[in-house]
């Protein structure tokens, strides 16, 4: 008989033949290897069903091969864990002291990164940077500024007190987790890369707020064994390990890579250079597909670049794995919006496969319109993939990129001069100030935002529904006096009252014509704006080591010509910042003007649709 122990809560998904699980839980195998990275369990109430396999550990088929005093497999399972946990703990201690050394050797120990979070954190935020605030990115950014800026989300806010007296009819509700906490993608071989992976996790379709995300957000992402552990912060990846910066600054000699990225400066600065065809892609068609002879479904998306016409068909881990990659290699210089929260109950449900197309199209369009994010080899090979053999070798290649984390900076050409340091430090602060100043605006807006539609869904509507059936209940009376000259005017009465609740069936439907879109464009801005903290962070950092390096200079520690190369560099770094900040204007004037304008032109027509509703009741009213 084959025991495993349970590492991670799993809910099981209706009409899958899933077994619910929970950590700490010994279960019996009963197959342990269905296929596509799940065993059958029986637990023990003697139900049976698949679990992931990355779910449970595998215990020894007896305790006392291992444990001379015949530990029971709870025991034992107790002290695997204590064992483990102790390891981990002396593995760090003792890398995080060779790292300090090796970095005090330099004379430049890193004053702006921090430690990753423990794995076992319950905390949804671990980042670059560690966010202390609730779920605001700016908060750790804010704590080494002077100013007295607010470091409380607006998104997140609770205008009616707590939590619990939430109304939590539609999804403006949902707080989404800092988007560059990256969770770590699924660690397994690429044959299986064709495993459904929506895992369990807090999330919230259209219209049905989640308890999680009101806490804090559970961001999206979370790893495939479960969003309470296993984070993976940036600082995992190449590139991104410590000593950090210093590995761009310090080299003495940058590769020079294959793919450039020039910078030149234009009209109104410094600027991406921008292909000479613009494409976009249409995601849609989206179909039920399943796999393990039924047992297991997922939906699969099609997308068709308009630069080729050539269909290629992917899911949603297919994306996540594409924003994964994005964000590693570019998250430094560009900020990467994170993808439609996963979801596992009700992810057939049509309403959330409409809104989660929606909001894949509006990820893909952006990712499409950015000139270094829709020219890259990754996002290229995502869309014009061949076969799988030619996927899996892209794949592999994209994960095997070094040029990652701060080094893609070193791929970067700007043709201007170089800046002197001073001008390097207002150019981020300026766009420090512009950005967190447009992340209070944009909350400010998704807060009344979301009022707004709390009072055109629930109590507004019921308010010309009460007036409808009062002035009907009026007519019934007067109909009851006998009186024969008073037909006219209570048949005018009882329209005018039946007027009033098709005026509240109008004001309950408005908000998904006009409203929806507004609070979209914002809840994507909001995302994008809170990735600039960690990309902001990483220059004031980069700052700062030059600061530093004249007593790196005066020690010996590194030569004059050294501290010109890291002022240069710094200075790449601006550029690219100056073009990423053109680039994001370039978009925000033109998609608020869309939206406003879209808005606006359906009030009016809103508003005119109720006047003249309201004047055709009126014409059954003769005048006196």
């Amino acid at each position: 008989m084959m025991l495993a122990r349970v590492m991670y809560d799993f809910a099981a998904e209706p009409g899958n033949n899933e077994l619910t699980v929970n950590e700490g839980e010994i279960i019996t195998i009963t197959n342990p290897d269905v296929g596509g990275g799940w065993l059958e369990g029986r637990n023990s109430k003697g139900e049976r069903g698949l679990v992931p396999t990355d779910y449970v550990e595998i215990l020894p088929s007896d305790g006392k091969d291992q444990f001379s005093c015949g530990n029971s497999v709870a025991d034992q399972a107790f002290l695997d864990s204590l064992s483990a946990s102790t390891a981990q703990a002396n593995s760090s201690a003792a890398s995080s002291n060779n790292q300090v050394d090796i970095l005090a050797q330099i004379g430049c120990i890193e004053s702006f990164s921090q430690s990753p979070p423990s794995s076992s954190s319950p905390s949804p935020s671990s980042s670059i940077n560690k966010v202390s605030s609730g779920n605001d990115p700016w908060s750790a950014w804010n704590a080494s500024k002077s100013g007295n800026w607010e470091s409380s989300d607006g998104w997140g806010a609770k205008p009616e007190g707590t939590a619990a007296q939430r109304n939590t009819s539609n999804n403006w509700d949902t707080a989404f987790g800092h988007p560059q906490a990256y969770q770590g993608p699924a660690t397994g071989d690429d044959d299986d890369w064709d495993e459904d992976w929506d895992e369990p996790k807090a999330s919230s379709p259209y219209f049905k707020d989640s308890e999680a995300a009101e806490a804090g957000g559970a961001p999206r992402g979370g790893s495939r064994a479960g969003a309470s552990s296993m984070k993976l912060p940036l600082n995992k990846f190449p590139g991104f390990a410590k000593p950090g910066m210093e590995q761009y600054l310090l080299a003495k000699q940058l590769a020079k890579p294959k793919e450039k990225i020039p910078i030149i400066v234009g009209d109104y600065g410094p600027m991406w250079v921008y292909p000479t065809s613009t494409f976009d892609c249409v995601v849609a068609d989206p179909r039920k597909g399943s796999k393990m002879y039924g047992l297991k479904s997922y939906i699969e998306y099609q997308l068709t670049p308009t630069n080729t016409n050539r269909s290629v068909n992917h899911r949603y881990k297919h994306f996540d794995w594409l924003y994964e990659r994005l964000l590693v290699k570019f998250g430094s210089a560009i900020p990467i919006p994170s993808l439609p929260d996963k979801q596992v109950t009700g992810r057939f449900e049509e309403e959330f496969i409409k809104m989660r197309m929606e909001r894949l199209q509006a990820w893909m369009t952006r990712m499409c319109r950015h000139p270094v994010i829709s020219e890259s080899e990754v996002f290229q090979q995502f869309l014009n993939f061949r076969d799988e053999k030619e996927w899996k070798t892209g794949k592999r290649k994209a994960e095997k990129d070094e040029l990652v984390g701060v080094m893609i900076f070193s791929t970067m050409e700007p043709e201007a001069p170089d800046l002197d340091l001073v001008e390097i430090e207002q150019k981020c602060d300026a766009v420090g100030k512009f950005t967190k100043a447009m992340d209070d605006g944009v909350k400010e807006l998704l807060t009344v935002g979301q009022e707004h539609w709390k009072r055109c869904t629930g109590p507004l509507p019921k308010e010309y529904q009460k007036i409808g059936k009062a002035l009907q209940s009026l007519a019934t009376v007067f109909s009851s006096s006998g009186y024969q000259g008073e037909t006219d005017l209570n048949d005018a009465i009882t329209e005018a009252g039946k007027t009033y609740e098709e005026i509240a069936s109008l004001v309950a439907e408005q908000p998904k014509k006009d409203l929806h879109f507004l609070m979209e464009c914002n809840h994507e801005y909001k995302g994008f704006l809170g990735c600039f903290p960690d990309i902001i962070g990483a220059h004031k950092g980069a700052i700062e080591k030059v600061k530093e390096s004249d007593k790196l200079v005066a020690t010996s520690k590194i030569t004059p010509q050294d501290k010109q190369n890291m002022v240069k560099r710094v200075g790449t770094m601006s550029y690219a910042l100056q073009a990423e900040m053109n680039h994001f204007h370039s978009n925000r004037i033109y998609d608020y003007n869309s939206v406003i304008r879209l808005y606006l032109e359906q009030q009016v027509q809103f508003y005119e649709t109720i006047a003249e509703k309201l004047r055709q009741a009126l014409g059954r009213f003769p005048v006196m």
